[in-house]
């Protein structure tokens, strides 16, 4: 059973889409795992996804908009550093196209007692 879950306090999310260069998926890898050692306040998860060829989506959770705000001079210095391993989006994108915003309806499955043992 899906439920929405109200309860909760809504977060933010940031998602950013890449292509990185053929090559260089482990050290993009690598950047995004030592980033993740010390992230900043209000981040609650954080996933690099692999939508195709080459092509990623960086999706992070975060408890507030403000927090989100807040990390983007870390996000940015963290960027700096993948950027080498980028490869342009095209359509005067540069290389990320990123999104950012509240999250409005929060969908996932109930979880009975039996399943969260």
């Amino acid at each position: 059973m899906i439920v929405d879950i109200e309860e909760d306090p809504m977060t933010a999310m940031n998602i950013v889409h890449v292509r990185v260069k053929p090559g260089s998926e482990e050290q993009f890898f690598a950047i995004h795992r030592s980033y993740g050692v010390d992230r900043p306040n209000g981040s609650r998860n954080f996933w690099v996804v692999k939508t195709g060829e080459h092509a990623y989506c960086i999706v992070g959770e975060w408890d507030s908009m403000e927090d989100l705000v807040a990390a983007r001079p870390s996000m940015i210095a963290n960027l700096d550093r993948l950027r080498p391993l980028l490869e342009d989006l095209g359509g005067g994108r540069g290389v990320t196209e990123p999104w950012s915003g509240e999250v409005v309806v929060n969908l996932r499955a109930e979880m009975s007692s039996e399943s969260a043992l």
